[in-house]
């Protein structure tokens, strides 16, 4: 765990502050989960505080409290570079570099004259003022809960702020079955449905809400779906004119990795996505196991993450692309034997 700064930002907030939280490009569950449990808690505190996000997120998540406060970097730019003109510090929510903000957001961030505080769980972050960095949590938002509980103001936890913490920790350990989820992260979890958390509520609207076209596109993702079992390797392909048929939303492929991952026998998993607007093949990778996809992503597909769970990108058209992973994978056969006991 890192904790730099803590009381010195601890006395920084005894004194009403405009505040902006920033989430991750393309946020998902525990990203906006986290950067409105933060404003809500900071609101709460006597602050005002702004959440900020780089692009538009899953319609399944609309619904978290504090959501239509929410400005959008790109299609609301001027609101956006106002909050973070006039805020008196930002919080980064869910991300350890500012790249991962994408380039636009990152030019204004680089040229921001104030001090950054961080709040994150991947790896090797980059070195801010204030910083709360711990690999080995499930989930940002478990970190915020244990922020405000170092701060001694769990009773300032509300309805609307439990619902947000259960929703990111809920997404982030894939409902609580990743080897990340924790003792304490249940404790964490109880404590939240004692404070206004809606279970059951909270899973059907991020889970139980699937369009016709999102259950169609599955279909096809599984279909494309190819198994190396001499590497214990599954991976799927979406291309864009695959996405376009069932009229992609984003949030549409949001845990379809994992379906390769369920397979008997599998430890390392992967989905290509095509993304012409950005003109990329975008990719998550799963693993099982001791087999850390964080360093494989960094190692070559510009990207990173946690051991299990990670993300990256390619240049390359789909084709060379899975070419490229496919030819890698005998490098790696002996580490995804050993990986998991089956």
């Amino acid at each position: 765990m890192i904790l730099k700064g803590f009381e010195a930002l601890q006395q920084f907030l005894e004194k009403p502050r405009n505040i902006v939280v920033v989430g991750h490009r393309n946020p998902d569950g525990d990203a906006m989960g986290s950067t409105l449990a933060l404003k809500h808690y900071l609101d709460k505190k006597g602050h005002k505080a702004t959440v900020v996000v780089p692009n538009e997120y899953p319609e399944f998540l609309h619904w978290l409290p504090g959501s239509e406060t929410t400005y959008r970097f790109d299609w609301q730019n001027t609101q956006s570079q106002k909050a973070i003109k006039t805020s008196d510090i930002i919080f980064l929510s869910d991300f350890n570099a500012l790249h991962r903000v994408g380039s636009d957001m990152q030019n204004t961030l680089e040229n921001y004259p104030n001090d950054f505080a961080m709040i994150d769980h991947h790896q090797q972050p980059d070195d801010v003022t204030y910083m709360y960095s711990d690999v080995n949590i499930c989930s940002t938002c478990q970190m915020v809960y244990q922020f405000i509980e170092m701060n001694h103001d769990l009773d300032l936890i509300n309805k609307e702020i439990a619902t947000c913490l259960y929703t990111g920790i809920m997404t982030d350990t894939g409902s609580f079955r990743f080897r990340s989820t924790t003792s304490k992260t249940h404790r964490i979890i109880a404590d939240l449905i004692d404070r206004g958390a809606e279970n059951d509520k909270i899973h059907n609207k991020v889970y139980d809400t699937n369009s016709y076209n999102r259950l169609l596109l599955l279909g096809q993702a599984l279909s494309n779906l190819q198994i190396l079992p001499s590497y214990k390797t599954a991976y799927i392909t979406l291309t864009d004119a695959e996405k376009k048929r069932f009229d992609f939303q984003k949030g549409d492929t949001e845990g379809v990795v994992n379906y390769a991952l369920s397979l008997k026998g599998i430890i390392f998993a992967a989905i290509f996505i095509e993304d012409k607007e950005q003109g990329i093949i975008k990719i998550s990778f799963r693993s099982k196991g001791s087999f850390s996809v964080n360093k494989f992503a960094r190692t070559y597909f510009n990207g990173g993450g946690h051991d299990n769970a990670a993300g990256g990108k390619s240049d390359l058209e789909m084709a060379k692309t899975v070419t490229k992973f496919t030819s890698l994978l005998p490098e790696y056969q002996k580490d995804l034997e050993i990986s998991y006991e089956n």
